[in-house]
C-alpha cells in the first residue's frame, strides 16, 4: 500500500495545471519529431536538454518522457505513410503498414498502432509500476564489485547488439570511454587529455556530447542525403473501426506487450529486437500467413505493442540501475545528471516525489497520445511536408544557441562542431552512436567504482568476480548475448521470408 499511496501522490501533482501542460507538450513535441522521417526521441531530447534549463527537475523530466513516449508513437505514420522509418524499431511496422496504406486501408494501419501502442504502454507502465520499487530495494545492496559488473553487462550488450556489427560498436563505446576520461582524476587531481585547454579540465559537457551527436551530427547526415522534390504521402484511406479491425487486432496487442517489456527490460533488448520477435511471432502464429508481404494488420498491431511495451520496460534499469540500454535512455540519464540527480537504488529514496510524479505522468501522457493520434492523424501528415533543408537549418540552429546556453564558453561551440562532425561520420560508415553516450556517462562511474573495489580487496582482483551477484551478472551476460544473437537471426529470416511471396508474384 505505501507504493501505492505514493503513486496516488505522484497522480495528484501530476495533475496540476502546469505539469499536465508540460505534458501535453512533451508528448505533442515527441509526436511530431517521430513523425518526421530521420528524427528521433533522443535527438529531440538532446536537442531540448539547454533549453529546459529554467524549469524545475520534475517538469524536464516530464516534458522528456512525453517526448520519449510521443516519439514511439509518432514514429508508426511516417512508416506507413512514407514506408522511412524513422526509427530502427519501425522498420517492422513499415513492412506491413506501408502495403495497408498503399491498398486504402491506411486508416485501419494507424488506428492500430496508435491504440496498440496506448494499450502496450499503459499494461507497461502497471509493471514498471509493481517492478520498479522491487528491483530498487535490491538495487541498495549490491556492493561496488557488483556494480561493476552491471557496467560491464550495460558495456558489452550495449556495444554487441546496437547496430551491425560487434567490432563497430566497441570502437564507438571506446570512444565514448575516452571522451569521459578528459578531464581531472578525482582521485590524483591531475589533468588527463585536456591538451592545456583549460575549459576541458572539467570534463567535457556530456549535454554538449549529447547534442553534438544526436542533433548536428544526424542534421548532417541527413543534409548529405537529402532528396529535392516533393515528398510523396500515400493518402489515409478506409474505415478503421470495424468488427475484423478488433478481432484481428486484440491479440497481437497483448502478444506484443508480453513480449516488449521483458526484452526492453534487459541491457541491449530495447525496441529493435522486441518489435522483429513480434513480427516473427505473428506470421508463425496467423491464420492467414498468406496476407504477409501484403498487407497484414497483424504484422502492424503485434510491432507497434512491442515498441511501446518495451520503452517501459527500459525505465526498469534506467530508474533502478543508472544503466541506459537504448540512446534515449543514455540522453535521459544527461537529463537527470543536469539535474544533479542521479538514477540508481536511491532514486526512489532520495528523490520519491519526483520518481513517483513521472511515473503518474507516463499514464497521463498514454490517454493525450491516444487523444492527438486518432483524430488529428490530418495534421501530423501535413508536418511530413515540413521542407527539409528548413527542417534542419532550424535543428542547427537550436543546437548552437541551447549548447551556448549551458555555460556561456565558445569553447563548446568548438567541441559541439567537432563531435557533430565525429557524429556524422559515425553514421555515414555505419558506427551506432548510442555505445559513445553509454561509455561517456557510464565510464567515470564505472571508474570510480573499481578503484573502491580494488581499494577495498587491496589490489586483489579476484574481487571483482567472487561476489554470488557479479558471478550470476556474468553468466547471464552470456546468456543474453547468444540468446540475442539467435533471436535477431531468426527475426531477420523471419522478416526476409515475409518478402518471397511478393517476389514470386512480381515474377
Amino acid at each position: 500500500m505505501g507504493d501505492l499511496g505514493l503513486l496516488l501522490e505522484g497522480f495528484a501533482t501530476a495533475a496540476q495545471p502546469a505539469y499536465l501542460l508540460y505534458a501535453l507538450l512533451g508528448v505533442t513535441l515527441g509526436t511530431a519529431v517521430g513523425v518526421l522521417p530521420g528524427i528521433g526521441p533522443a535527438m529531440t531530447v538532446a536537442l531540448l536538454l539547454p533549453l529546459t534549463y529554467t524549469l524545475d527537475a520534475t517538469a524536464a523530466l516530464i516534458i522528456f518522457a512525453g517526448i520519449y513516449y510521443g516519439g514511439m508513437y509518432g514514429g508508426s505514420t511516417t512508416s506507413i505513410l512514407l514506408n522511412t522509418p524513422g526509427e530502427s524499431a519501425s522498420i517492422v511496422t513499415a513492412l506491413e503498414g506501408n502495403r495497408m496504406a498503399k491498398a486504402g486501408r491506411g486508416a485501419a494501419a494507424l488506428a492500430t498502432a496508435a491504440i496498440g501502442s496506448f494499450v502496450a504502454g499503459t499494461i507497461a507502465t502497471v509493471l514498471l509500476t509493481l517492478l520498479a520499487p522491487t528491483v530498487a530495494d535490491f538495487a541498495v545492496k549490491l556492493g561496488p564489485a557488483d556494480y561493476v559488473a552491471l557496467m560491464v553487462v550495460a558495456f558489452t550488450t550495449v556495444a554487441a547488439l546496437l547496430g551491425s556489427s560487434p567490432v563497430r560498436g566497441l570502437a564507438s563505446l571506446a570512444l565514448g570511454l575516452f571522451i569521459g576520461l578528459v578531464g581531472t582524476d578525482t582521485l590524483t587531481g591531475q589533468t588527463r587529455f585536456t591538451l592545456g585547454v583549460s575549459t576541458l579540465a572539467d570534463g567535457i559537457d556530456v549535454v554538449v556530447v549529447a547534442v553534438g551527436l544526436f542533433a548536428v551530427g544526424e542534421a548532417l547526415y541527413v543534409a548529405s542525403r537529402l532528396r529535392h522534390g516533393p515528398i510523396e504521402v500515400v493518402p489515409v484511406g478506409g474505415k478503421w473501426n470495424t468488427r475484423e479491425f478488433w478481432s484481428r487486432s486484440w491479440k497481437p496487442w497483448l502478444r506484443g506487450t508480453a513480449i516488449g517489456f521483458p526484452i526492453g527490460t534487459i541491457p541491449a533488448g530495447g525496441a529493435d529486437v522486441s518489435t522483429f520477435l513480434s513480427y516473427a511471432a505473428e506470421r508463425k502464429l496467423s491464420k492467414r500467413p498468406e496476407e504477409f508481404g501484403k498487407g497484414a494488420i497483424e504484422g502492424v498491431a503485434g510491432p507497434e505493442a512491442a515498441n511501446n511495451a518495451a520503452a517501459a520496460g527500459v525505465l526498469v534499469p534506467l530508474l533502478t540501475l543508472g544503466l541506459p540500454t537504448t540512446a534515449t535512455a543514455a540522453v535521459m540519464v544527461a537529463a537527470f545528471q543536469s539535474y544533479n540527480i542521479q538514477p540508481g537504488p536511491l532514486l526512489f529514496t532520495n528523490n520519491s516525489a519526483m520518481v513517483w510524479t513521472l511515473i503518474a505522468s507516463l499514464y497521463i501522457g498514454n490517454v493525450m497520445l491516444l487523444v492527438l493520434n486518432l483524430p488529428l492523424v490530418k495534421v501530423w501528415v501535413k508536418v511530413l511536408r515540413i521542407p527539409r533543408p528548413y527542417l534542419y537549418a532550424g535543428i542547427l540552429l537550436f543546437a548552437a544557441l541551447g549548447t551556448y546556453a549551458v555555460n556561456f564558453v565558445t569553447d563548446d561551440l568548438i567541441v559541439l562542431l567537432i563531435v557533430g562532425v565525429i557524429g556524422f561520420f559515425m553514421r555515414r560508415h555505419g558506427y551506432p552512436v548510442a555505445p559513445m553516450v553509454v561509455g561517456l556517462i557510464l565510464g567515470p562511474m564505472a571508474e570510480e567504482q573499481l578503484r573502491r573495489t580494488l581499494q577495498i580487496s587491496q589490489g586483489d582482483a579476484t574481487a571483482l568476480v567472487t561476489s554470488p551477484f557479479a558471478a550470476v551478472a556474468y553468466a547471464v551476460l552470456a546468456v543474453v548475448l547468444v540468446t540475442a544473437v539467435v533471436l535477431r537471426v531468426r527475426a531477420k529470416r523471419a522478416v526476409a521470408g515475409s518478402a518471397e511471396p511478393e517476389k514470386v508474384t512480381a515474377d
